[in-house]
C-alpha cells in the first residue's frame, strides 16, 4: 500500500511519526473498523518550511511587466523550485506553480496583448549534470492564480516561447528536448489556437537536435530566427554538438519570413562572415529598437559573438572572451537593452555588458553570486535589472553596476539533508553551488534567515555533525572534498584520502560520506575503493579492491565536452556513490556504484561480494542511487536504482532478507502512483513496516513494507 506526498523535505521526520502512528492504529484496530491509508491520510499533514531564504537557489528564468502605476509585476522560475510571483517588484513574493507536476522551469513569458495571460515551459534548459525536467507546456489566464497544460508532454525541457504581439493566439514554443536520449519531440514548435494544438515547424536532422533560441523581428513578425543545437548528456560524458571538435553535428541557424511555414539555412557560404560549422549551441536575439541589429553566439571550435547590422544577412566576429564563450551548455543567453541595440548582456560565470555592439564588454556582475542565466531590463528605466543566477535573485538600479541580493525566495536545492541529535535537532545540508549549511528546526518565533549558518563553501553535498564532538561536523564539496570543520571556528581541516603514487582516485560529483551507526568516530568515504577512518578522517585504510567496472570507456572525462572541451568532476563515473554499515552488525557493509554494481561485505572488508546480478528483471548497468542496511534485520537491506541517464525515469527500488541472495522488488516503473526516478529509500527507525522512497517528483510511503 503506498501513498504519496508533494515534495521530499526534511518534513520526512514529522512525516514518519505521523505514519508510524497510523500504521500502529491500523494494527491494532479491529479489522472491521481499520482505517484506510492513501495518498489522503497523509497529504494533509503538509510540509513545514524550515527556510532558507538566505542562499536562497538556481534560477532559470526571468519575465516582467512595469504596470501603469510604476510597480513592476514580476514572475521568476527555479531550476526545481517552481515559479514565484511578485507584485512589488521583488519586495515580497508567493510560490503560483506548488500545484503542478513538476516544478522544473525553462521558461516564462507575459502575453503582450493580455496582462492576464502567462505562459510558462517546463524542464530548465541550463543542462547541467544535475537538471532536473518538466512535462510540458502550461498557460495561465488569471495571472498565475490557475494553470493549465496545453501540450508538449514529451518535450521535457523548454527554453523559451514567444507569443505574436498583436495575436495572443500565436504562440512558439523553442523545445531543446530530451537530455538523455533521443526524442523526436524536440524543435520549433507553433500553435495558431492559443495552445490547443501545436505543429513542429523547424525540427533538426537527426534525434539528438533541438530548439536553444528562437528571436522575433519586432517590426515585423513574420521574420524568425532561430537556432539548432545538438546535445547529449550520458552519466559519463557530455557532447555539445558533436562527439568532439571536429564531429558532424545538427546544430545550426535558420530563418523564416513566414511566421515560421518555410526556413532557410544561415551558413558560412550563405551568410558572410558566420563560422564555419560544425557548431554547439547557438543563440540569437534581434534587438527590440532596431530589427536591423542581431547578435548571434555561437559555440564552434574558436566560439564568439557575432553581431549583424543588416537584418541576419552578413555577419562580423566581435567579442570572444572567457566570459563570453566559457561553458556554453550552461551560459549562452544575450539580452539586448529594449531602448538601446548597441547595449547587450551576456550571461556567464558573470555578467558582462557591452556599450558597443558587442566589440567589447567589462563585468557587471558587481559582487553578486555566480553562474548567471537571465536578466530583465526595465524598457521604461533601462537602469533597472533584474537577474537571477545560481545564488537567486539580484537588482541592479544603476545599469548592472551595484547589485542587492533578494533574501526571500526559498529556492535552494539540497542535494542531501541530515540532523543531529540536540533537541531541537539541527538540520544540516549541502547545495547545488551554495556550499554547507545547518539550521534549526524550531526557533521560538520562527526560523528567520539568520538562523542559518554557512559551514563550507563549492557545491554542498553530504554534512553531518560528529556524534563524538557537537562541535565538530563533516563536509564536502565536489568530487569528494572532504573537511572536518570546528562550528565555533569555521576553520576546517581537509581530510580527502590521498591517492597513491602515479595514481588516481576516481571521486564521484555527488562523493558519499557514511558515518558508522556502531562506532563514533568511525566513518566511510568512496571513490573506487572504500576508504574507512576510525580517527575522524586523521587516517584513512583502504578496505576494498576496486568495487566498480573499472570500465575504461566510461572514463575519459577529459574528452568531454563535445565541441568545447569540460572536463570537472561533474562526469566522473565508475565511482562508488552509496554506502551503508548495518546498524546491526558494524561487519557487514554495503556499497553501490553509478555504474550498476551493488557489493556487500560482512567481514568489514576483508572480502566482497557482488549480488546485483540477483536482482531479476533489473537493467544492467542501473546507477546504485541508495543503499540502505536495515535498523532491524541483519540480513535485509534496501537499494533504489536511477535509470534517468539513459533516459528510462521510472523507479526500481528493492528489498532483501537474506544478505543479498533474492531480492523483492518494492517499485517498479509500471507501480501505480509512483512518479519519478528514485533517488532515496529509507526504512522507519521504529516500524520496519514503514517505508519511504524520495523520487524526482515526490516522496511515497508505504506502511506495510512496500506491497
Amino acid at each position: 500500500m503506498k501513498s504519496t506526498l508533494n515534495s521530499v523535505s526534511v518534513a520526512l521526520l514529522t512525516i514518519g511519526a505521523a505514519c508510524s502512528l497510523t500504521a500502529h492504529a491500523a494494527a491494532t484496530a479491529p479489522a472491521a473498523t481499520a482505517p484506510a491509508f492513501d495518498s489522503s491520510s497523509v497529504s494533509g499533514l503538509g510540509a513545514r518550511n524550515i527556510g532558507s531564504a538566505r542562499m536562497s537557489g538556481r534560477i532559470s528564468a526571468i519575465a516582467a511587466r512595469q504596470e501603469d502605476d510604476g510597480k513592476v509585476t514580476l514572475f521568476v522560475g527555479a531550476a526545481s523550485g517552481g515559479v514565484w510571483k511578485s507584485e512589488d517588484g521583488g519586495t515580497s513574493y508567493r510560490p503560483v506553480f506548488d500545484r503542478e507536476p513538476v516544478q522544473s522551469i525553462g521558461a516564462i513569458t507575459l502575453d503582450p496583448t493580455n496582462p492576464r495571460v502567462v505562459w510558462v515551459g517546463t524542464g530548465e534548459s541550463w543542462v547541467r549534470n544535475s537538471v532536473s525536467v518538466g512535462d510540458g507546456i502550461y498557460k495561465s489566464v488569471d495571472g498565475g492564480q490557475t494553470w493549465q497544460h496545453m501540450g508538449l508532454p514529451n518535450s521535457e525541457r523548454i527554453t523559451r516561447i514567444l507569443v505574436h504581439p498583436k495575436n495572443g493566439d500565436l504562440v512558439y514554443a523553442c523545445v531543446p528536448g530530451k537530455l538523455w536520449s533521443d526524442s523526436t519531440e524536440r524543435g520549433l514548435y507553433r500553435t495558431t489556437d492559443g495552445g490547443k494544438s501545436w505543429s513542429l515547424v523547424l525540427k533538426g536532422g537527426n534525434a539528438s537536435t533541438g530548439c536553444s533560441a528562437v528571436t522575433m523581428d519586432p517590426s515585423n513578425p513574420d521574420v524568425l530566427l532561430a537556432g539548432l543545437w545538438d546535445f547529449r548528456r550520458k552519466g559519463w560524458t557530455f557532447r555539445s554538438g558533436g562527439d568532439g571538435p571536429e564531429a558532424t553535428s545538427g546544430s545550426g541557424m535558420f530563418r523564416s519570413t513566414d511566421g515560421g511555414k518555410t526556413w532557410s539555412e544561415m551558413t558560412d557560404a550563405t551568410n558572410k562572415g558566420l563560422p564555419a560549422k560544425p557548431w554547439g549551441r547557438v543563440e540569437v536575439v534581434v534587438a527590440p529598437s532596431n530589427a536591423s541589429t542581431v547578435y548571434a553566439a555561437i559555440e564552434n571550435v574558436k566560439s564568439a559573438l557575432y553581431a549583424s547590422e543588416d537584418g541576419g544577412k552578413t555577419w562580423e566576429r566581435r567579442d570572444d572572451s572567457r566570459n563570453m564563450v566559457w561553458r556554453p551548455f550552461y551560459f549562452q543567453r544575450l539580452v539586448v537593452d529594449p531602448t538601446n541595440d548597441k547595449r547587450l548582456f551576456k550571461m556567464n560565470l558573470q555578467v558582462i555588458v557591452s556599450e558597443d555592439g558587442g566589440r567589447s564588454f567589462s563585468n557587471a556582475a558587481g559582487g553578486s553570486h555566480a553562474d548567471w542565466h537571465d536578466v530583465w531590463i526595465n524598457p521604461k528605466n533601462p537602469k533597472h535589472l533584474i537577474g537571477g543566477d545560481d545564488g537567486g535573485m539580484w537588482y541592479s538600479y544603476d545599469g548592472g553596476s551595484r547589485w542587492w541580493k533578494g533574501d526571500n525566495l526559498p529556492v535552494s536545492q539540497f542535494y542531501h539533508v541530515s540532523v543531529d541529535d540536540q533537541d531541537p535537532y539541527r538540520v544540516y545540508g549541502g547545495l547545488q553551488d551554495n556550499s554547507s549549511w545547518v539550521g534549526d528546526s524550531a526557533y521560538p518565533g520562527g526560523i528567520t534567515n539568520d538562523r542559518w549558518e554557512n559551514l563550507y563553501g563549492g557545491d554542498g553535498f553530504w554534512v553531518f555533525a560528529d556524534p563524538s564532538d557537537p562541535d565538530f561536523v563533516y563536509a564536502e564539496y565536489q568530487g569528494g572534498n572532504i573537511a572536518r570543520i570546528n562550528r565555533k571556528t569555521l576553520q576546517g581541516r581537509a581530510i580527502q584520502p590521498a591517492a597513491g603514487y602515479q595514481e588516481k582516485l576516481r571521486f564521484n560529483w555527488n562523493t558519499p560520506i557514511h558515518l558508522s551507526p556502531n562506532e563514533r568516530g568511525t566513518l566511510y568515504v568512496g571513490a573506487q575503493f572504500l576508504f574507512r577512518s576510525r580517527d575522524h578522517g586523521d587516517t584513512w585504510d583502504r578496505i576494498s579492491p576496486d568495487l566498480t567496472t573499472n570500465d575504461p570507456s566510461k572514463q575519459r572525462q577529459e574528452e568531454s565536452g563535445g565541441i568545447t572541451v569540460d572536463n570537472s568532476s561533474a562526469e566522473m563515473h565508475t565511482t562508488i556513490y552509496s554506502i551503508s554499515e548495518s546498524p546491526k552488525n558494524g561487519q557487514v557493509i554495503w556499497v553501490g556504484t553509478d555504474d550498476g554494481n551493488l557489493q556487500l561485505t560482512r567481514d568489514g572488508g576483508k572480502t566482497w561480494n557482488n549480488v546485483v546480478g540477483n536482482i531479476k528483471g533489473l537493467p544492467k548497468a542501473s546507477w546504485v542511487s541508495w543503499v540502505e542496511a536495515s535498523r532491524h534485520a541483519e540480513g535485509t537491506a534496501y537499494a533504489a536504482f536511477d535509470r534517468h541517464t539513459f533516459g528510462d525515469l521510472g523507479a526500481y527500488v528493492y528489498r532483501t532478507t537474506d544478505f543479498g541472495k533474492t531480492w523483492t522488488a518494492l517499485i517498479q516503473p509500471s507501480t501505480p502512483g509512483v512518479r519519478g526516478y528514485a533517488h532515496v529509500v529509507r526504512e522507519d527507525v521504529g516500524n520496519p513496516s514503514l517505508l519511504f522512497v524520495g523520487t524526482e517528483f515526490g516522496l511515497f510511503t508505504s506502511v506495510d513494507g512496500g506491497q
